[in-house]
C-alpha cells in the first residue's frame, strides 16, 4: 500500500534510513512498499536488497519533482522500467532541463500523479492519481468512473517525532532561517507509515482505490541478481579469446620480468590464471592493462598499487611494479574463490593527465555503459552544528564557541539546546551526491539499468549509487588516482634533459635498491619533495628505524598509519628492529610467519597469515575475515561464521583459549588501519624513484615539485631545499621566466605562476609574446607588448620582473603611473609611446632589502632576495643548532626557527597538543612538541620566527625539542608603510 515511501537518501528532506523502513514495514504490517527518493534512485538497490532479506516485496520507483514541485512518481514494473524512470531523470540531468510536466510514454512503469494535476480523461493506461486521505472530500462527488483510475497515496518521509528535523533539513537545503520556509518547501506533518490497519481504516468507504493499489503493486516485480558481475563481460567479444590473450600478454611480460627457468613464478602465474579465468576477471586484467598501455603510448607515468600489486599476472603484464614472489605476496589478498566483492586496481598517474585517462576511457567503451562512480557526503560533526546554527541565524562568534567550546555557559539557552539535541540525529545523514575520488565503472549493460546518472560540473556521467552498493550488487571500480608525485618524476626527467641534454630512466626501479647513495640518503631522511616519505612523521620515522633499504621502507609505509602508532605497535616495531632479541611471539607460529616484521601485524596481509597459519582458516575464509574487520563488508552474519570457525580450529588444536582471545583482538584491532603489503611496496618504489632523482639531480628535482605544486609542504620549502643544493633561487623575470619555474644551470627562476596577485591570462602571455618577438627592451615597450594595466605592472615592478631594465623599483612606478595614468583598466593603444616627449628627470631614491622582502613575502608568500631570519630586529640566534641537538639530549637549549607548519593531536586526555616544525638559519629542519599545558600558554600562532625555549630529547636517535616557551621574535617595521 506504500507507493511514495522518501529515505533520507531523499537528501535533506527524508530522515528515514533504509533500515528504519524495513523495520518500520514489518512493525506496520506492509508485504511491500515503493522507495521513490527524490530526483534519485541511489538507494533502490540497496532497498531491494535489504526487503528480500527479510522477506519482503521491495519495489523500484522515482519521485519527479522540479524544485519544490511535486510532478508524478514513477513505480517499476520490473527491471526495464526502473531503466526507463533512470533514463527520465538522467537525461533531464544530462541536457540539464526541467523535467517535464507530464511523464513521457512509459512501457514498463507506472505514474502516479498528485491530485489536481490531470484529470482522469487525461490519462494514459498506465497512469492514475493518487489521493491522500485528507482529499478523499474532494472526489466523494466525483463519477465512479473516476475511481478506476485513483489510488491510495500515503507518502512516508519521517517520523511524526522527526517533523522538526525535516524543517531543519529544508532550511539548510533552501539556504534560509528556518522561520522564513514556505509551506511548498516543507512536507506536511502527516508524511508518516501508519500502521497497515489504520491506513485501510481511513479508506474503507473507498474501497476501489484499495483494489486498484494492490493491482498496481502486484503487476511489479524486480529481482536484480546481486551476486552476477555487472562489469563489462568480455575484452575481445567471448570468453574463450579473453583468456588466451591474457596469457598472451602476460607470457610476453614474464619473458621480461623473470627467467626462463623460474618454476616458482611459472607455478604463481599458472594458478592465477587459472582463478582469473574461473571467477571470469580475464577482461577485468585486460581492461586495466588497455588502460595502461594507452598511458605508455602517450609516456606517461604511472603507478599501480593496492591489492592488485599482489599479483604476478598483473606484475608481468606491466601493471604494477611489484614483485610479489619477493615480496611472497598472497595473491588471495586481491582475488580469491570465496570473496564475494570484487576486487580493484588502484592505478595512479600525474595530476594533470588523469583526465585525459578519463577521455580515453569514455571514449574507448560504449557511451552510457561508463561513468565516475559516486561517492555520498554527510553530515559530520562541526558541519551539523555550522548548518543548524545559521538557520537559526546565530552569528558565527556564537556557532564557534559551541564548536571548540561546548561546555561554555553561553552556550546553554533554548537554542543551542535544541542544535545540540539534534546534533546525533543528523551524524551521519546523508548531505550530497559527490564523486567519488578515482572510481570508474565500466558496464556489460547501461549503467540506467541500475541508477540514474548525474552531470556534476566535470561533465562526466557520474553514478547515483556509492562504492557500497556498487561491490553489494557485483560491480568492480577502476580506480583511477592522481597524485603529485607522479608530476614530480616525470617532469624531473624532461627537466633534466632541457637543462643537462641527459636522457633519464626511472623504469625498472628495483635497480636503485642497491645504490648506496640513495641509502644513505634514505638514512638521513634527506627525502623533501618525495613522495609519501617527506612528512616530517614519516621523516622522524626513518631517521629511528635508521631505514637504508627498500623492505624497512616498504614496513615504513604501513607502521606510520594512525591505527598502528596508536596502539604502540609502531613503537614495538622500532623496538624489535634495533634489537630482535625484544621480540615477542605469543605463539611459535607467530615467529614461523612474521619474524621479518619481529612478531608485530605491520601489513593487512600479516591478518591473513594468523588467521590461516595459527587459525586454521583457508586464505580465502582468510581474506574475507581481514576484509570484515577493516569494515569493507556489510555482512556481521558472515563474521561470527568465521569467527566461530577461527575458535573452533584453535580449540581443536588445543591453543589456550586466553591466547587465541588475545591473538583475535590484535588482529581486529589491527585490520582497519594498516596498508595492504602490495599498497605499501608500491609507494615504497616510487619513493626509490624520487630519491634517485633527488640524490643525482637535486636541482631538476625541486624544479619539478614546484611545478606540480609541491607535495606536503609549501613553496618555501622546496624553494630552501634547492637553495641547499646549491641552487641560485631567482626572483620572476620577464625576460627570463615562463609561467612554470623553470632552471639554467643552476639558476632557478620563479615562475609568474607563483605570483599571488598576477592574472592568469598575463601570466601566460607574457613568455609567449617573448617567444616571438624577442625580449623586451624597456617598460614601455613591455607594456605596449603585453597590454599589462597599472595594477598588474606594479606587481611586477615591486617583485622584481622588471630588474633587467637597470632602473629601481620606485623610478620604475614613476614611470608606470606616468605611461598609464588614465589607463588602469584598459590596453594601451599601439600609440600611446609613439612620442618623443622626454621622461621627467627624477630625484635619487632610497630603496632598500627590507622594502624587498616585504615586497616579496606580500606577492610571493616568502622571501627570495633574504630570509625570514634577516628581518628580526635581533640577531640573535639562540644557543644551538638542528645540527647540534643529537649532541644535546637531555640539555635546555633556546633555538631560532623559521615557521613551516604544525600539526594538531589530541592527548591521551583529550586535550589539545601540537607538533611543530621550524627551519633554523641554515635551513635545516628543526622538530618540537608543545603539550597542551605549554602550548595554552605558549601558542603557535602561524608564519613566523620563533624563540623556542625546551629539553632535547633523543628518540632512537631523532631529535626533538620538547617547548616549553616559545614565541614570536619582533620584527622589523615595514618601511612601505612608514
Amino acid at each position: 500500500m506504500l507507493l511514495n515511501v522518501h529515505s533520507y537518501y531523499s537528501l535533506r528532506y527524508g530522515t528515514l534510513s533504509l533500515e528504519r523502513i524495513v523495520e518500520d514495514m514489518m512493525l506496520c504490517g506492509y508485504e511491500s512498499a515503493v522507495l521513490t527518493d527524490i530526483n534519485n534512485s541511489s538507494a533502490v538497490l540497496d532497498f531491494i536488497r535489504l526487503t528480500k532479506e527479510k522477506g519482503l516485496h521491495g519495489i523500484a520507483g522515482m519521485e519527479f519533482r522540479n524544485g519544490n514541485e511535486l510532478l508524478y512518481i514513477g513505480i517499476a514494473k520490473n527491471q526495464q522500467g526502473f531503466k526507463e524512470l533512470n533514463d527520465l531523470m538522467t537525461k533531464a540531468k544530462r541536457e540539464n532541463i526541467p523535467l517535464p510536466n507530464i511523464a513521457p510514454e512509459l512501457h514498463h512503469a507506472f505514474i502516479v500523479y498528485p491530485y489536481g494535476k490531470i484529470r482522469p480523461s487525461e490519462l494514459k493506461e498506465n497512469e492514475y492519481i493518487g489521493i491522500k486521505a485528507n482529499r478523499l472530500n474532494k472526489i466523494v462527488t466525483e463519477p465512479a468512473s473516476h475511481y478506476e483510475r485513483y489510488v491510495v497515496l500515503q507518502t512516508v518521509s519521517f517520523h511524526q517525532k522527526d517533523y522538526q528535523l525535516h524543517k531543519q533539513l529544508r532550511a539548510i537545503d533552501n539556504n534560509i532561517l528556518i522561520s522564513q520556509l514556505q509551506q511548498q518547501q516543507i512536507a506536511q506533518p502527516d508524511e508518516v507509515m501508519l500502521p497497515k490497519v489504520d491506513l485501510l481504516q481511513r479508506y474503507k468507504d473507498f474501497p476501489q482505490l484499495i483494489s486498484n493499489t494492490h493491482k498496481l503493486l502486484q503487476q511489479c516485480s524486480f529481482d536484480v541478481d546481486f551476486k552476477e558481475v555487472k562489469n563489462k563481460k568480455t575484452f575481445t567479444g567471448n570468453r574463450y579469446d579473453d583468456k588466451n590473450l591474457l596469457y598472451k600478454y602476460t607470457m610476453d611480460g614474464f619473458a621480461n620480468r623473470y627467467a626462463k627457468n623460474d618454476k616458482i613464478a611459472q607455478e604463481r602465474v599458472m594458478k592465477e590464471l587459472d582463478i582469473i579465468d574461473s571467477l571470469n576477471f580475464s577482461a577485468y586484467f585486460l581492461i586495466t592493462d588497455d588502460i595502461c598501455k594507452y598511458a605508455r603510448s602517450k609516456q606517461y607515468h604511472y603507478v599501480g598499487r593496492g591489492s592488485g600489486a599482489n599479483s604476478i599476472v598483473a606484475y608481468c603484464l606491466g601493471i604494477t611494479d611489484v614483485d610479489p614472489i619477493t615480496l611472497n605476496l598472497y595473491f588471495e589478498r586481491f582475488l580469491n574463490p570465496k570473496r564475494k566483492t570484487p576486487p580493484d586496481f588502484d592505478i595512479d598517474f600525474s595530476w594533470n593527465e588523469r583526465d585525459d585517462i578519463y577521455d580515453y576511457i569514455f571514449r574507448r567503451y560504449p557511451k552510457g555503459n561508463v561513468a565516475l562512480m559516486g561517492a555520498m557526503s554527510t553530515f559530520r560533526s562541526r558541519s551539523i552544528i555550522r548548518e543548524l546554527g545559521k538557520v537559526y541565524g546565530l552569528p558565527k562568534a556564537e556557532i564557534d564557541r559551541m564548536i571548540h567550546e561546548p561546555e561554555h555557559m553561553l552556550n546553554k539557552n533554548e537554542v543551542t539546546n535544541m542544535i545540540l539535541s539534534v546534533y546525533n540525529q543528523m551524524a551521519d545523514f546523508p548531505n550530497q551526491r559527490t564523486i567519488h575520488a578515482s572510481g570508474v565503472l565500466i558496464s556489460e549493460l547501461p549503467l540506467t539499468n541500475y541508477c540514474a546518472l548525474d552531470y556534476p560540473p566535470k561533465g562526466l556521467p557520474t553514478a547515483q549509487f556509492d562504492m557500497y552498493v556498487a561491490e553489494d550488487i557485483g560491480f568492480e571500480k577502476f580506480d583511477i588516482l592522481s597524485q603529485r608525485g607522479i608530476g614530480h618524476i616525470r617532469d624531473c626527467r624532461k627537466i633534466i634533459k632541457q637543462n643537462r641534454g641527459e636522457t633519464v630512466s626511472t623504469d625498472n626501479p628495483h635497480r636503485f635498491f642497491k645504490d648506496e647513495k640513495i641509502a644513505q640518503q634514505l638514512k638521513s631522511a634527506n627525502s623533501i619533495g618525495c613522495f609519501y616519505i617527506e612528512s616530517p612523521a614519516m621523516r622522524q620515522l626513518l631517521t629511528k628505524l635508521q631505514c637504508d633499504n627498500y623492505l624497512t621502507l616498504v614496513a615504513a609505509s604501513s607502521i606510520i598509519r594512525p591505527g598502528v602508532a596508536s596502539s604502540g605497535m609502531m613503537r614495538a616495531y622500532i623496538e624489535r628492529h634495533h634489537d630482535p632479541s625484544k621480540a615477542v611471539y605469543p605463539h611459535p607460529v607467530f615467529k614461523e610467519q612474521l619474524e621479518d616484521t619481529y612478531g608485530v601485524m605491520v601489513y593487512q596481509e600479516d591478518v591473513m597469515k594468523i588467521g590461516h597459519h595459527y587459525g586454521g582458516l583457508d586464505l580465502a575464509d582468510a581474506d574475507v575475515l581481514r576484509r570484515m574487520m577493516s569494515g569493507k563488508s556489510r555482512n556481521p552474519e558472515k563474521l561470527q561464521e568465521i569467527r566461530d570457525k577461527f575458535f573452533n580450529n584453535c580449540k581443536q588444536k588445543n591453543y589456550p583459549e586466553a591466547t587465541s582471545k588475545e591473538i583475535w583482538r590484535q588482529m581486529e584491532s589491527f585490520a582497519g588501519y594498516s596498508f595492504n603489503k602490495a599498497h605499501s611496496a608500491s609507494f615504497a618504489v616510487e619513493s626509490y624513484q624520487s630519491l634517485y632523482l633527488k640524490n643525482y639531480y637535486p636541482l631538476e628535482f625541486m624544479v619539478a615539485v614546484l611545478n606540480n605544486y609541491g607535495g606536503f609542504y609549501n613553496r618555501k620549502v622546496y624553494a630552501n631545499e634547492a637553495k641547499r643544493a646549491g641552487a641560485n633561487i631567482c626572483l620572476p623575470c620577464v625576460n627570463k621566466s615562463i609561467y612554470n619555474t623553470t632552471i639554467e644551470g643552476k639558476d632557478i627562476y620563479l615562475g609568474f605562476d607563483c605570483l599571488l596577485n598576477v592574472e592568469n591570462n598575463l601570466a601566460k602571455h607574457i613568455p609567449e609574446e617573448r617567444k616571438r618577438h624577442g625580449d623586451y627592451i624597456s617598460l614601455e615597450n613591455f607594456i605596449l607588448r603585453t597590454g599589462a594595466g597599472l595594477e598588474q605592472v606594479i606587481v611586477l615592478i615591486r617583485c622584481g620582473a622588471l630588474r633587467f631594465t637597470g632602473t629601481g623599483k620606485k623610478e620604475l612606478l614613476w614611470e608606470a603611473h606616468l605611461l598609464l595614468s588614465g589607463n588602469k583598466d584598459q590596453k594601451p593603444e599601439h600609440n600611446l609611446f609613439e612620442n618623443d616627449a622626454k621622461k621627467p628627470v627624477l630625484p635619487k631614491l632610497e630603496s632598500s632589502l627590507l622594502e624587498d622582502i616585504y615586497d616579496e613575502i606580500e606577492l610571493i608568500g616568502f622571501p627570495v632576495s633574504a630570509t625570514m631570519f634577516d628581518l628580526t630586529r635581533s640577531d640573535y640566534k639562540g644557543t644551538a643548532t638542528a645540527k647540534d641537538l643529537p649532541n644535546l639530549e637531555g640539555e635546555t637549549v633556546r633555538i631560532v626557527g623559521d615557521f613551516i607548519c604544525d600539526k594538531d593531536v589530541r592527548a591521551k586526555n583529550g586535550q589539545r597538543m601540537k607538533f611543530g616544525t621550524f627551519f633554523d638559519h641554515n635551513g635545516d629542519f628543526i622538530d618540537t612538541v608543545h603539550f597542551p599545558n605549554q602550548l595554552k600558554q605558549y601558542p603557535l600562532q602561524g608564519n613566523g620566527v620563533y624563540l623556542i625555549q625546551g629539553r632535547v630529547v633523543l628518540d632512537f636517535g631523532c631529535p626533538m625539542i620538547e617547548a616549553e616557551k616559545c614565541a614570536k621574535m619582533p620584527l622589523k617595521p615595514d618601511p612601505r608603510s612608514v
